[in-house]
């Protein structure tokens, strides 16, 4: 059951798509204080606010909601904004909100978003993300190490070189990502939560053994930080994500290939990502403040089903050259 909050909140993404400003004058409060992401003006006031809502309602191409989590006093939204600029480009990226609710209106709004372009495989673009995200946020609490990247090939073609870059984005980029974002706050504060991004089936993927071994390392990695860091409250857990509908994997082979791949999972359909994101989110709440040093496995039961398909047919050794 969605609770009244959570609904509350809905109803006002509703009219903001809409441009519904009537609706919104019933659900806010006439004192609201309204936040905006990457902007440090706060708007106070029913009217303010209404009128930047106004503003947005113009340009917005859509706006997909996803509730995280609602209590008595707040409601934590995770949104994928896909925003058109005047020239008719579109951009879209995620938005965390936070509302806090009293007697039925929202009172107070704060979106939380910044993108800073970084290369994570180098340490000096690290170091500048990790001294702007301090600046603009003082801190990090939760990390989720969700770069990564592979190519499909069989492994005897897979040279040393391929084998290391898979490598050194999976897991390299992630450990330096990781100690220098648990050594700057998470290991003063006593608290954190990482999060690395894994892959299922968990026991090898035909076609990307170099990255089915990166991703295992990263479950090891999980287990081995929360032996290690517990003691300072930091939590790390390994989210292994199945066949999830992204534009990554639908640039294998398009809708075709997701349907085909999607035979193969019991639930038979792919995830999509607001589903991975809503487990992380959990994960960073107080419902899953007592998971670490696991593996939670997002994947329609794929990696307790296995591969589902028949084993590639035994190959013949090639015929013996004529003799001279």
């Amino acid at each position: 059951m969605t609770h009244p909050n959570a609904a509350l909140v809905r109803q006002t993404y509703e009219a903001f798509e809409k441009g519904d400003l009537d609706t919104l004058k019933g659900l806010v409060s006439p004192d609201v204080k309204w936040h905006e992401a990457g902007n440090p003006e706060t708007f106070q006031g029913r009217e303010a606010v209404l009128e930047r809502v106004g503003m947005g309602a113009a340009v917005a191409a859509d706006i997909e909601l996803h509730d995280v989590l609602a209590d008595d006093d707040h409601v934590v939204s995770l949104i994928r904004a896909r925003m058109r600029k005047p020239n008719g480009d579109e951009v879209s990226y995620p938005v965390v909100e936070i509302a806090h609710v009293e007697d039925g209106m929202i009172t107070e709004r704060w979106a939380f978003m910044d993108a800073v372009p970084a290369d994570v495989r180098e340490p000096e673009q690290v170091e500048a993300l990790l001294d702007a995200v301090g600046q603009r946020f003082g801190g990090v609490d939760v990390l989720v190490n969700n770069a990564g990247g592979q190519f499909i090939a069989r492994p005897e073609d897979i040279s040393l070189k391929g084998f290391r870059a898979v490598h050194r984005l999976n897991v390299d980029a992630a450990w330096d990502l990781t100690t220098k974002v648990a050594t700057r706050w998470m290991i003063p504060r006593r608290s954190g939560l990482v999060v690395f991004l894994a892959l299922s089936p968990r026991r090898g993927i035909p076609g990307v053994v170099h990255s089915s071994a990166a991703r295992a390392a990263l479950e090891n990695l999980a287990g081995g930080l929360s032996n290690e860091w517990s003691r300072y409250g930091i939590r790390a857990v390994a989210v292994a994500c199945g066949l999830i509908d992204t534009e990554g994997v639908r640039a294998y082979g398009g809708e075709a290939l997701v349907e085909e791949w999607s035979r193969q999972v019991p639930m038979r359909r792919a995830g999509s990502p607001e589903e991975v994101a809503a487990v992380i989110a959990f994960l960073a709440s107080a419902g899953g403040g007592y998971v670490s040093g696991t593996t939670v496995v997002v994947d329609g039961g794929l990696d307790a089903w296995g591969l589902a398909e028949e084993p590639p047919a035994a190959e013949e050794p090639p015929a013996p050259e004529p003799s001279q």
